[in-house]
């Protein structure tokens, strides 16, 4: 299924930007995982929109209500449902693109796959608040993970050229990680988090949209999550990743820079440190060999495109008339989706490795 992941443990996702509810549905979680009720409501508040100048001024709570597979807030082996019930719809914002696709939406492909009978408020099925249930998914798997002593965190790594500063490949922690998750703009550069907002806001301004990378990492993976070939960490992190809306490259590592380098700067040379362990001096390779964790941390970074629905006139096309026209999108959008993309990014890089490690805890 188009809107399904996983194997041992399966995630779908239905729902609408503007349909009366969103949600997912989590089949194969191992029974008896407590849920934190108020730390999953902070990890949704981290994507939820409408709540600052950088982000669209649509309202939504996201506050997650189960429908099954929970007894006494603790899953009990029957398949987790649970749902957000959308208040803030607006369709009649999009009343002009049933004749006039947006530029950069999915709206004339899904069309002409659908035979017409998509739904192209908000970007239907294709919109970003689908992201909402994904992050359901993930931030239950985080938590099950982090009992598993795997921390996950990401933080904002540009918005249009505007750089922060690197995770320490080797070096990053946990403790890391969820400092950051404190932060509302999650950088770790706080004034590269100002000039990101700068640019952000004069985009904003000037009726126009950016865009950027998050850089995610994952410290804890013992030795042999994933497999060879299509079932490895970088295969099943891309599948998860390229379901966000917006995502248009990704990278592990050093990615791209090691397409310039000698074998020998890009080989991670291994050493025992002084506990006996086997690590390696750098990593390139983002934690990952065939396919499989090497105990070092995992390291991706996410390309986003900037925002599509802007509010300066662009050319376009009419579906009855088949003839050129212009488009002016009205309603409520993201100068740049980066900020709120953050936990998005998260929660797939959970859903993978909660999936891979019930595989490693097969073995």
């Amino acid at each position: 299924m188009a809107s399904s992941i996983g194997q041992n443990i399966k995630m779908t996702i239905f729902g609408q930007s503007h349909s009366p509810a969103i949600g997912v549905t989590i089949d194969g979680l191992p029974a008896g995982i407590e849920i934190d009720s108020e730390k999953l409501a902070g990890f949704m508040a981290r994507r939820a929109p409408g709540k600052d100048r950088f982000s669209t001024m649509r309202k939504e709570a996201d506050e997650v209500q189960f429908l099954s597979g929970l007894t006494d807030g603790k899953t009990n082996g029957a398949p987790l449902c649970a749902a957000i019930f959308n208040k803030d719809q607006h369709p009649k914002d999009y009343s002009a693109i049933w004749d006039t696709p947006r530029p950069g939406h999915a709206d004339y492909a899904a069309r002409v796959k659908y035979s017409s009978f998509n739904d192209p408020t908000g970007g239907g099925h294709f919109s970003g608040r689908l992201t909402a249930p994904l992050c359901i998914a993930g931030g239950i798997l985080m938590q099950w993970l982090e009992a598993k002593g795997i921390t996950i965190g990401a933080h904002i790594a540009s918005v249009h050229g505007v750089e922060d500063e690197k995770f320490d490949r080797v070096n990053v922690t946990a403790n890391q990680l969820n400092s950051l998750k404190q932060k509302a703009f999650t950088c770790i550069d706080d004034e590269k988090a100002e000039k990101m907002q700068a640019e952000i806001l004069a985009a904003k301004g000037d009726c126009d949209s950016v865009g950027g990378t998050i850089e995610c990492a994952v410290v804890g993976l013992p030795v042999g999550i994933g497999e060879p070939m299509f079932g490895g960490l970088e295969s099943r992190i891309a599948e998860a990743v390229f379901g966000i809306p917006a995502v248009k490259g990704l990278e592990f590592g050093a990615g791209f820079e090691a397409a310039n380098m000698y074998g020998s700067e890009n080989n991670d040379e291994y050493y025992c440190d002084e506990n006996g362990e086997i690590r390696t001096r750098t990593n390139n390779c983002g934690g990952i060999l065939g396919g499989i964790s090497n105990s070092m941390p995992l390291i991706f970074k996410v390309a986003f495109k900037p925002t599509p629905s802007i509010a300066k006139t662009q050319n376009t096309v009419s579906f009855e008339n088949k003839t050129d026209t212009t488009l002016n999108i009205k309603g409520r959008h993201d100068p740049c989706i980066v900020q709120r993309a953050v936990p998005c990014v998260e929660a797939a890089a959970a859903v993978v490795i909660a999936d891979l490690f019930i595989s490693h805890l097969k073995d």
